[in-house]
């Protein structure tokens, strides 16, 4: 059985163990790393999980979870370095940190899967993207595929596209959100009590993921089926387009590319 190892049990590091305890993982093939005493007692006690060094890590597992935050991951690297054992798979959960980094820092031939999760993966519903670095093969995506299906859904790009699934599902669910709390001041505008106005809009919000999940329509094809000729939603539809929110939207997405691009470039190694 594959050993696994979580560098850093932040959120989404628990996410992860939490997800593969529950997808039927034995404890005792799985560990974590993580600097708080405390964190550390807490968590064994939660999942039944060992907490190791860095060091005990690379010994024993064969998948090597990064989840740091990439503000820490240049000494996490240099502790990792001389310890790693060799065809160690690397898992990268760290925004904006190229395969090239880890292959310019670890033993030669490392392969690494670079992933950009969404925080849904706190309850499951994790829309996660997977890319290969230059030693990874399909294998090792199979593994990687597996291991994070137990927390969501995985879908494989090229990595020239993890910018672009930063903006979209890295940071999508913030705009839903953003969203969700706009609505809900509008319904207390409205003369709603504020826990009426968020049950309503969070259930429509849950029933309407759940259609576009389920019926394979496409949204548009939805949303006309709410539109009636001259009612209530095409009148509202007519307000969001003259605020320019579609636009808006697109503008919006296409930024959070650009600060991921932004943000990748001092830890992408010169040629």
């Amino acid at each position: 059985m594959t050993t696994t190892a979580v560098l850093g049990a932040g959120k989404i590091g628990e996410a992860l163990l939490s997800g593969l305890i529950h997808a039927g993982r034995n404890a005792d093939d799985l560990l974590f790393t993580e600097r708080s005493e405390a964190r550390r007692v807490e968590l064994t006690k939660r999942y039944g999980v060992a907490s190791v060094t860095v060091a005990e890590a690379a010994a024993r597992a064969d998948v090597l979870v990064v989840a740091v935050k990439p503000q820490d991951i240049d000494p996490l690297l240099t502790e990792l370095a001389p310890v790693l054992r060799a065809q160690t798979l690397i898992v990268s959960l760290c925004a904006g940190l190229p395969t090239a980094l880890y292959e310019s820092r670890l033993p030669e031939q490392t392969p690494v899967v670079r992933v950009m999760p969404n925080t849904p993966m706190l309850v499951g519903e994790a829309m996660s993207a997977i890319s290969p670095g230059r030693h990874a093969t399909s294998g090792h995506l199979n593994t990687v595929e597996e291991m994070l299906a137990s927390v969501g859904q995985v879908v494989r790009v090229p990595e020239s596209q993890q910018d672009a699934v930063t903006a979209l599902s890295g940071s999508g669910p913030a705009y839903f959100f953003y969203l969700v709390e706009a609505m809900i001041d509008a319904g207390i505008l409205l003369g709603l009590p504020r826990a009426v106005a968020g049950q309503l809009i969070i259930q429509s919000a849950v029933g309407s993921a759940k259609m576009l999940a389920e019926s394979n329509e496409h949204p548009v094809l939805l949303r006309e089926a709410v539109t009636s000729p001259a009612g209530t939603t095409i009148m509202a539809i007519r307000e969001l387009e003259r605020h320019g929110v579609r636009a808006a939207m697109l503008a919006a997405i296409e930024a959070a590319r650009d600060r991921s691009a932004e943000l990748g470039k001092p830890h992408t190694p010169r040629a």
